[in-house]
């Protein structure tokens, strides 16, 4: 079996205080980080178990993981592991980066968003030369707010060509970009008018629930962190069983996560074997 994994674990924490997320500034106690260790413990411990299968894992935390030892050691398990594909997250590249010597840097990959309210380019541009010299394939993104526009366009102008850099478009205000400003975005990043608007998914077939899905730190599993009903556990016997093609029940899909498995656009195609941490073919 063939599968990719976004895992989503209890940890609801992050060192930075961006105003558009609910999880900005937000500390855990010690008793839920130690829950959060054991269900990734958990979770390292069935991929290990899974050696008949080829498996690609994208972690995507509510906060930052990166900061939390025990994420990093299990990139390190992860990456060492035969079966492993791929093992990529999303995180802020506010942490060290020391541990990924400790890693097979040929399967891992760092989906890096800069905020520049919480820190500033110089540093930012430092720890992505940190990966470049340390041999580490990433991606670069940053939400596309107006009151940022200079930044990003300065972050790319400073980033090696051969670097993608991702726009998430801004899309809580109907009209939010101005024509200008929609061309300025498209030349930074090509890809950014496919993510500044919802696809009609409804009945769509999609790879989400078959060769992709959701996992929770209790190991329940959803075809996409955007349909919330669950179809199976990882943990039990039968878990293979719930795998199957569906046809999306929402109206639209809006998040590159969710859309870019939807078969009719073809992404898979644009993004290769880049697919877990946004990096299209063509890029390093």
């Amino acid at each position: 079996m063939n599968l990719s994994i976004l895992y989503r674990g209890p940890l609801s924490s992050c060192n930075y205080a961006c105003d558009y997320c609910p999880f900005a500034k937000r500390t855990e106690t010690s008793a839920e980080l130690a829950h959060d260790r054991e269900c990734l413990s958990r979770f390292v411990a069935w991929v290990e178990g899974r050696t008949a299968d080829t498996i690609g894992v994208l972690f995507t935390p509510w906060g930052e993981a990166l900061v939390r030892s025990w994420y990093q050691n299990a990139f390190a398990a992860l990456t060492q592991l035969p079966h492993i594909r791929k093992a990529a997250i999303q995180t802020n590249l506010s942490c060290k980066l020391d541990w990924v010597e400790n890693c097979d840097k040929s399967k891992l990959a760092l989906w890096c968003t800069f905020h520049p309210g919480e820190t500033t380019r110089e540093r930012f541009l430092a720890k992505c030369r940190e990966l470049l010299t340390r041999g580490v394939r990433f991606s670069v993104g940053v939400v596309g707010l107006k009151e940022h526009l200079a930044e990003i366009e300065a972050l790319r102008a400073e980033l090696p060509a051969e670097v993608y850099l991702w726009v998430n478009a801004f899309k809580r205000e109907l009209g939010y970009y101005s024509p200008e400003m929609l061309e300025q975005l498209k030349n930074l990043d090509p890809l950014f008018p496919l993510n500044n608007r919802y696809h009609t998914s409804r009945g769509e077939s999609c790879r989400a629930g078959s060769g992709v899905v959701s996992v929770d730190g209790d190991g329940t599993v959803r075809r996409c962190h955007f349909v919330k009903e669950p179809i199976g556990n990882i943990y039990s016997a039968d878990f293979e069983s719930c795998l199957s093609e569906r046809p999306c029940p929402n109206e639209t899909c809006g998040c590159h996560i969710g859309y870019v498995h939807l078969d009719r656009l073809k992404l898979y195609d644009t993004f290769g074997g880049g697919i877990l941490e946004r990096i299209p073919l063509g890029y390093r």
